[in-house]
């Protein structure tokens, strides 16, 4: 189970400010790495490492764990495309054909945990599905 740095008060707050178009920095980060770490909570492991430059970085999905070098599986996006990504603006599959995010490996197809937030239950209005 991973670590929960940023409250769920928080991280729903930061993303309802994003939803909303009021996001500051800060904000867009924290919500990026509250939905980090919620990928990690659901999807236990350390085969796969999602990266959202400049913003964060886990380590998720149950495989084989990496420990040196460049991961065999990585996916690596913008902040806006992971955000739409994990509250169901944006499927896995549109976001790979429009060349928004990039995935190597075997393990790195994240749609079976995608999204992480239903629009029906977006922060702000019940939490996690």
């Amino acid at each position: 189970m991973a670590r929960r740095r940023i409250p769920s008060e928080v991280g729903s707050a930061a993303l309802q400010e994003v939803a909303d178009g009021r996001a500051s920095r800060n904000e867009l980060a924290a919500a990026v790495r509250y939905c980090l770490e919620e990928l990690a909570e659901r999807a236990p492991g350390n085969s796969v490492e999602v990266r959202v430059p400049p913003f964060g970085v886990t380590q998720c999905v149950a495989g084989p764990r990496h420990t040196r070098g460049t991961p065999p599986n990585v996916v690596e996006t913008d902040a806006a495309t992971w955000l739409a990504l994990v509250t169901g603006g944006l499927t896995w599959a549109e976001a790979q054909a429009a060349g928004k995010v990039a995935a190597s490996g075997q393990r790195a197809d994240l749609s079976a945990w995608l999204p992480l937030f239903s629009r029906h239950s977006a922060p702000g209005a019940g939490g996690p599905r």
